[in-house]
């Protein structure tokens, strides 16, 4: 053993007189050479970050400014560091430009679609490794929403015990998905009566959420278990489920197409299996517009409740900008909200009588509404 113990005393002065020299730190374990012996010696690495190429004068991280306007995009050198051959500068994942001589300001343009994306200078020098500076900017809509008023056409009865998830119109009868753990279903219903002519239950542990008429089947999602269901349109029987990897909130029709919510400003475009073809982000002239809800699609716009609202987003389905809001105050009067009366949710199309649908969760009314721009005499 005293032979192993001289050995190892050796090799740790040998090891602290390279340690000693490489400037380096940190802990290695280290064995003899018969292998059986280890030894813990501590091994320094530096740490220290690198120093940063370039500082970016603007735009400031996180700032706003509308998708039609030019990003001012202004850079230098950091202080004191070695010269900068180039920095290329991406917006979002598309090279927008090269700059070769600091400091430099450059004006680039947007796409003209609202959301947020990434800056990215990557910063070139031979003396130095790329260094890469990030941030974020928010491209507002353009668009300032017209405000519309509500004028009540009619009245029909509706199940105060409904907490309506989604709402469609077609044939003379509306078709509603519930919500609610052991209450959710799907139904079809009189609307001049409110009677439900045919009804099918959810699991008790699903949370049934908005509904969709494509062709002769009507799909239904479920809140949070990311599982849905097909069923046939004259029968409600199920003849498929469908999967997603989102929430699941508010749905529609869109061509031959669906079109989902998931609580964010995110709406999402699925063929009829459920495979994603696109997205598109929600905006207005102030940011983003979380919170869509149901959906429905009305003369090429995507109307959208906005959860914990009375309003209802006006959307153009393309670009993602909010055209407009139809603002629903006290539509249901006070005297009719119970304790358990929730908000608004629910709006349904009828494309051939040109009728406007709307109600509530536990409401015990469903209205036909025409709209107007607020500001018409």
């Amino acid at each position: 053993m005293k032979r192993s113990t001289v050995h190892i005393s050796l090799l740790g002065l040998v090891l602290a007189a390279f340690i000693s020299c490489s400037g380096s730190s940190g802990s290695r374990e280290v064995k003899n050479a018969a292998g059986n012996d280890s030894l813990s010696v501590a091994v320094e690495t530096d740490s220290r970050p690198a120093k940063r190429l370039i500082e970016v004068l603007a735009p400031a991280d996180n700032s706003s400014l509308s998708c039609t306007e030019s990003l001012v995009f202004s850079v230098t050198h950091a202080a004191g560091q070695v010269k900068v051959d180039s920095v290329q500068v991406y917006i979002g994942a598309r090279l927008a430009t090269t700059i070769t001589t600091l400091p430099a300001t450059a004006e680039l343009p947007m796409s003209g679609d609202p959301g947020r994306l990434s800056v990215r200078a990557v910063a070139w020098s031979a003396a130095s490794k790329p260094q890469t500076v990030t941030l974020f900017i928010n491209l507002l809509s353009d668009i300032t929403p017209v405000t519309y008023r509500y004028r009540i056409v009619k009245t029909y009865p509706h199940d105060r015990r409904a907490y309506t998830q989604g709402l469609v119109y077609d044939g003379g009868f509306f078709y509603e998905g519930t919500g609610q753990q052991g209450e959710s279903s799907l139904r079809k219903v009189e609307p001049w009566t409110g009677k439900v002519v045919s009804q099918v239950n959810l699991d008790g542990s699903l949370f049934g959420e908005g509904v969709a008429l494509l062709g002769d089947r009507i799909y239904q999602l479920t809140w949070t278990t990311k599982v849905g269901f097909v069923y046939e349109k004259e029968t409600f029987r199920q003849i498929n489920r469908i999967y997603y990897q989102t929430q699941g909130w508010g749905l529609s029709t869109a061509g031959d197409s669906l079109v989902m919510s998931d609580g964010t400003n995110v709406l999402w475009f699925l063929d009829s299996d459920f495979n994603v073809l696109s997205s598109v982000d929600v905006w207005d002239n102030k940011g983003a517009v979380d919170n869509l809800n149901e959906l429905e699609m009305i003369d090429g716009e995507l109307w959208a409740n906005i959860w914990q609202t009375d309003r209802i987003a006006r959307i153009d389905p393309v670009t993602g900008k909010v055209l407009g809001y139809v603002e629903l105050n006290n539509l249901l009067p006070r005297e009719e909200k119970e304790p358990g009366t929730d908000v608004l949710n629910g709006i349904a199309w009828d494309a051939a009588g040109r009728r406007l649908f709307v109600t509530g969760k536990y409401w015990p009314r469903l209205y036909e509404i025409a709209v107007s721009p607020a500001n018409r005499n």
